[in-house]
């Protein structure tokens, strides 16, 4: 197959996924403005499954946790979290690799030949270019930015009908719109387009007390201290500045979310 078939079979996946959506049970809170006025029975029901394992993991003795020797030392993430290998939310952000991978490919043909890339690639491969160009803190600001700027709110019930999708990249790029936990896995995957390890990158499902509601953001690990990426300001806080904000899931790359085509970049 050539290129151009290639990146035109590419394109009508995403065409294709953007109208079909991926969905499945649980749901996110939408991001402000506005909030809704109470949180998604679907979400309370899965952060609880997923909290409840998480509890269980937690409550295991020292011994239980050290004494098989296949068991590593686990990655602690923001805000102190082991990130969950299980669970509702979990199996939600699995689904979604084989479009991730897809949209890995996209990327990698849009860097070899602009005229065949997509209209929705080209403008997320520009942030992660830019993002690329700088390092350290200036880099996860960037892609935070850029990406609150391209996107808009939107409630899954008014783009899709359904209580809950979550979008890839360029499925998000692609309609211009989307709610919390498509901002977060946009800045995730751009994050590690852009040369983050995936170790330092992480989604976290969490509960603003502050609002009553659940919320999704991405985080970033610089300098040994984890950035907060949230689609509600611009700025960079650490998980430690994070005022009534407490986790209830994190997702990292064991998931399969570091498989994209930076997946070896530095």
């Amino acid at each position: 197959m050539s290129a151009l078939s290639q990146a035109c079979a590419a394109a009508r996946v995403i065409a294709l996924m953007t109208v079909i959506g991926l969905c499945a049970g649980g749901s996110v809170a939408q991001p402000v403005p506005p909030f809704p006025s109470a949180p998604d029975l679907n979400l309370q029901l899965n952060v609880r499954a997923d909290v409840q394992a998480n509890l269980q993991f937690a409550a295991l003795a020292p011994a239980e946790l050290t004494s098989s020797p296949a068991l590593a030392a686990p990655d602690h993430g923001p805000f102190g979290t082991i990130a969950a290998h299980n669970g509702a939310m979990s199996a939600k952000w699995r689904g979604l690799q084989p479009a991730m991978q897809m949209e890995a490919r996209i990327l990698d043909l849009c860097r070899t030949d602009r005229m065949l890339c997509p209209p929705a690639a080209a403008r997320f491969l520009a942030i992660v270019e830019a993002a690329r160009s700088r390092s350290g803190r200036a880099r996860i600001g960037e892609v935070n930015r850029a990406i609150n700027l391209a996107i808009r709110p939107a409630s899954d019930a008014a783009r899709y009908q359904v209580a809950d999708v979550w979008t890839t990249p360029l499925m998000t790029f692609a309609t211009g719109t989307g709610d919390c936990e498509d901002y977060a896995i946009a800045k995730y995957v751009a994050l590690r387009e852009a040369g983050l390890a995936p170790e330092d990158l992480r989604i976290v499902i969490l509960h603003d007390a502050s609002i009553n509601q659940d919320h999704a953001v991405a985080a970033a690990r610089v300098d040994g201290k984890w950035l907060i990426l949230d689609n509600r300001h611009m700025i960079l806080l650490t998980d430690g500045e994070t005022a009534n904000m407490t986790p209830l899931v994190t997702l990292d790359h064991h998931d399969g979310g570091g498989n994209t085509a930076a997946a070896t970049a530095s």
